[in-house]
């Protein structure tokens, strides 16, 4: 298992260079990043929002957009399809939003197809979701 699973917050947090990015970079480094292509619609959407936003200005975000370019074909990626979607596989307790579920489900894929060592993320919420069914965190 020299896979780990990667969500966008965790992605955005080293792509940005923000107080985490250390953390994480060192917490995912020698293993192969896996993530659901999800992950390219949410960080070009929150990349766009930050230039909207004034907070990033249009030079870092195109350095950024090269960076998650060249990232992608660097990862295993996994569209989300049909069969992710109707699998009655919730956390116990826990009702993530639809992105966050679609991260779950595309991580659980990967573990049943080859295992992970970890999944990845900022979001508490989502690690508690990924711990109820069963995902290593």
């Amino acid at each position: 298992m020299n896979r780990v699973y990667l969500d966008t917050s965790a992605y955005l947090a080293v792509l940005l260079g923000e107080k985490q990015a250390a953390i994480i970079s060192k917490s995912i480094s020698g293993f192969v990043l896996c993530s659901s292509t999800l992950l390219l619609l949410e960080a070009e959407r929150n990349l766009v929002q930050l230039v909207r936003q004034e907070k990033l200005q249009a030079s870092d975000f195109e350095a950024a957009y090269e960076q998650l370019s060249e990232d992608c074909e660097a990862m295993v990626l996994r569209d989300f399809t049909f069969d992710l979607c109707l699998t009655r596989q919730f956390p116990l307790i826990r009702t993530p939003k639809s992105a966050d579920m679609a991260h779950l489900r595309t991580a659980q894929w990967f573990m049943a197809n080859g295992g992970l060592a970890k999944f990845v993320s900022l979001d508490e919420q989502q690690l508690r979701a990924a711990h109820e069914i069963g995902l290593p965190c």
